[in-house]
């Protein structure tokens, strides 16, 4: 197969990714989202990364999606979505991507899969957030609607704080989701879906942060997930039309569950060394099942 990496040059996961492909023998090119054109006239549609055709390519495996203006995050959206045309597998495929990526859009995904979700409340207006503050109990997480490895949240439970808090992020224009504050006793639960089958899970304990992102110093160890953890994950994935997902799933302290975020580009490096699973090589293997 020949293979394309849509990632930062420096990403472990390009190199992780690399190293999988080609120890079983498929031609890999890395490329980063900036360098991508698209080429149009009468005879012909492509899509161009330095050299390569990646219209010619059997799949893209994307990494990233770097920080950039709407007219930019669409555009690679819209690139994306026209490599699926052409019949390139793109992993995940566009429309999960933007899913998974909004914050709204997934809880309304999961909540309409039946899945069990925060109560949550997402505006435009730092009045109509004072009083989502209030209607969730006045102890409630900020979240920003696009967003990663727990950047930008917050939790707000003093109201004077809020009124700052609010009015800041509608003075840039920022839309506002607010969920409700699930006590917790430090620790969630990560499955990881690909093919519509949960290959293994992972507990992140921080007692010094609610937030139990790797990334803000949580531990993390292998985790024997039940067969409801599995069935929210499978389901999680499913409502957001991904192939391959990272899957967050919190219990209060009353032992009462809510599957918290979908992770359409999910990382796998504490995951990895935390169970020992190859993940690299299970999406490599499922490229080759799957094919063009």
């Amino acid at each position: 197969m020949r293979l394309a990496i849509l990632s930062h040059p420096e990403s472990w996961y390009r190199r992780d990714l690399e190293r999988a492909a080609t120890a079983r023998g498929h031609a890999v090119v890395g490329l980063p989202f900036e360098k991508l054109t698209a080429f149009v006239d009468q005879q012909a549609a492509r899509v161009d990364g330095f050299e390569t055709d990646l219209t010619q390519i059997d799949a893209v495996l994307v990494r990233t999606m770097p920080p950039g203006s709407l007219e930019q995050v669409v555009f690679r959206m819209n690139l994306l979505g026209q490599l699926e045309t052409r019949g390139v597998r793109v992993l995940n495929p566009a429309k999960a991507i933007e899913c998974a990526v909004d914050k709204y859009l997934t809880t309304a995904r999961l909540r309409q899969a039946g899945l069990p979700v925060p109560a949550t409340i997402v505006c435009e207006t730092a009045d109509a957030a004072l009083a989502a503050f209030d209607q969730l109990g006045g102890d409630v997480v900020v979240k920003p609607l696009f967003g990663a490895e727990g950047r930008g949240i917050v939790r707000v439970s003093d109201p004077d704080m809020a009124v700052r808090v609010f009015r800041t992020l509608e003075r840039i224009q920022a839309v506002l989701y607010l969920q409700r504050f699930v006590p917790h006793e430090g620790y969630d639960i990560r499955a990881m879906v690909l093919d519509g089958e949960v290959i293994g899970g992972m507990r992140r304990s921080n007692p010094n942060d609610f937030r139990t992102n790797v990334s803000r110093s949580a531990v993390a160890e292998p985790f024997e997930l039940t067969e409801t953890q599995r069935d929210w994950a499978v389901r999680a994935t499913s409502a957001v039309g991904a192939s391959l997902a990272g899957v967050d799933i919190l219990y209060d302290r009353d032992g009462t569950g809510y599957v918290i975020e979908v992770n359409g580009v999910p990382g796998w490096q504490a995951f990895q060394r935390a169970t020992g699973i190859d993940v690299a090589t299970r999406v490599i293997a499922s490229l080759e099942s799957h094919g063009r």
